[in-house]
């Protein structure tokens, strides 16, 4: 697509060219030069540099935005499809103790929402909702043949995967079931195809997701540090296996992962760890960290781990290139709360 510019970038070059020249800097150079260059970076033509995105809980309401590193603005997304509007639920009076997820996933530079609570404890989402940042537009999934919540859910190569949880009520199938939607597929043929089987509905206790590490989805069926059971769904064979030892006694958090690099953050101590496969064993990046304690939700990507902390006042970000490590803090909108946060292109636009 080509973009037209209101003056030139470069004097003396046609905008094409300099349009090639200027590709090869970084975006926070180009924005503190000149309006014409500003433009330049936020149009489709340009690389996308990548952005974070996050659920939030504002009172009665769930919001989702997007907050750019090269301008430090945050932005509110365009409102979900959806009739009635969304009405999801966080919390409620019956449940004091128990906060109702709102499960969602980055794939193939999307975000996908899968899993939430509405008005009298249904599932909230009878089709996924699907925001592309590049064309800033949401649109449906296909319908799921069990909506649920509670569940494991996580993509690999472009496929979401769910796995377990409950529906309006519990069902032992639909505890054990594993489905899988091809997102690489044209629209027109996006379906839910069903998978291998888990054994029993262990899995339906808590919302959890399924992290793609070397070729297979690995997951465990409970959040923290309490004991827990783990599980390795390698996609290519589709078939179930037992997660390695030393992978499941250091999955003590919030964990992502990051291309070949699996991280967990360490809720009662702020730590920061890498796994290394072949001793099956983490390695420490960051001994303790105040800003990691209590951490909720992690993303990683871009040689960044970013974390919401604990009660989703604030989000951390760890620049894991750096040596030592390099940690700053992002403030979400005011009264606001982060549920979950995702590293994805930043999306189409300029603002004056």
């Amino acid at each position: 697509m080509e973009v037209e510019f209101e003056s030139v970038l470069l004097p003396g070059l046609p905008n094409h060219l300099a349009h090639l020249c200027l590709s090869t800097l970084h975006p926070s150079v180009l924005y503190r030069v000149c309006r014409s260059w500003q433009r330049l970076i936020y149009s489709p033509s340009f690389p996308p540099f990548f952005s974070l995105y996050t659920v939030l809980f504002r009172p009665n309401s769930v919001e989702f935005c997007c907050f750019d590193p090269i301008s430090s603005k945050w932005r509110v997304l365009p409102t979900p499809p959806s009739e009635p509007p969304l009405s999801l639920i966080r919390r409620h009076p019956s449940f004091i103790s128990r906060i109702l997820p709102i499960q969602s996933l980055a794939v193939s530079g999307r975000l996908v929402l899968i899993s939430a609570t509405m008005n009298k404890f249904l599932p909230a989402f009878t089709h996924p909702l699907v925001f592309d940042p590049l064309s800033s537009n949401w649109s449906f999934g296909p319908p799921l043949s069990n909506p649920r919540r509670w569940c494991v859910a996580g993509c690999a190569r472009g496929a979401v995967y769910i796995a377990s949880g409950v529906g309006a009520q519990y069902n032992g199938d639909v505890a054990r079931s594993v489905e899988k939607w091809d997102m690489n597929k044209k629209v027109s043929d996006w379906n839910w195809e069903k998978m291998a089987s888990l054994k029993d509905g262990r899995f339906s206790r808590e919302a959890v997701e399924a992290l793609e590490y070397r070729g297979k989805l690995c997951t465990v069926n409970i959040n923290g540090k309490a004991s827990k059971d783990g599980i390795v769904y390698d996609y290519l064979t589709n078939q179930w296996e037992e997660m390695p030892r030393g992978m499941l006694a250091g999955w003590i958090g919030p964990a992502a992962v990051d291309g070949d690099f699996m991280y967990v953050v360490d809720q009662e101590n702020g730590s920061l760890s890498k796994y290394n496969a072949e001793n099956d064993c983490w390695e420490r990046l960051i001994n303790s960290s105040e800003h990691l304690k209590g951490a909720e939700h992690i993303a990683a990507g871009g040689g960044r781990v970013c974390a919401v902390c604990a009660g989703g006042g604030k989000i951390i970000v760890v620049d894991i290139l750096a040596t030592p490590a390099k940690i700053w803090v992002v403030s979400p909108p005011s009264e606001s709360e982060v549920i979950a946060v995702h590293i994805l292109p930043r999306m189409t636009h300029f603002e004056n």
